[in-house]
């Protein structure tokens, strides 16, 4: 029995997908860049990885209501690769699948007119996900 865990740090890139799957489990996608930055001056570079996001059940509902594009929010999760061919010159690609375990809002961006969100809105709670439909 094996146990992994990736933590991430970064901006929602755009506002979450919601939607109930035919057995009606909660699901919501979203995308969240991580960007580094090296070097000063003339050698700064800024490095983003695109981290595509899916939150279940309670979490999923959660996050959809208070997700906004532009959001710096904290995910832990699990993490998969896949390996596609692009659209336009069938060059190998990659993309980066990031299964919610909990998560932290770290802004209070599109938290709604009063600028918070409620206590119960900053983490995914103790929701088993053991049974998740995948």
């Amino acid at each position: 029995m094996g146990f992994q865990q990736t933590i991430i740090i970064g901006n929602v890139g755009r506002d979450p997908e919601f939607r109930y799957t035919p057995q009606g489990t909660a699901m919501c996608k979203f995308s969240v860049a991580v960007s580094r930055v090296s070097g000063t001056g003339e050698n700064r570079k800024e490095k983003t990885t695109w981290f595509s996001v899916t939150a279940w059940e309670r979490r999923a509902e959660t996050l959809s209501q208070y997700v906004k594009k532009g959001m710096k929010i904290m995910i832990i999760g699990e993490v998969s690769a896949s390996a596609y061919l692009g659209k336009q010159n069938n060059e190998p690609m990659a993309s980066l699948d990031l299964t919610v375990r909990d998560f932290q809002f770290l802004d209070s961006r599109g938290a709604g007119e009063g600028g918070a969100m409620p206590a119960e809105a900053s983490h995914g709670g103790d929701e088993d996900s053991g049974d998740l439909p995948f």
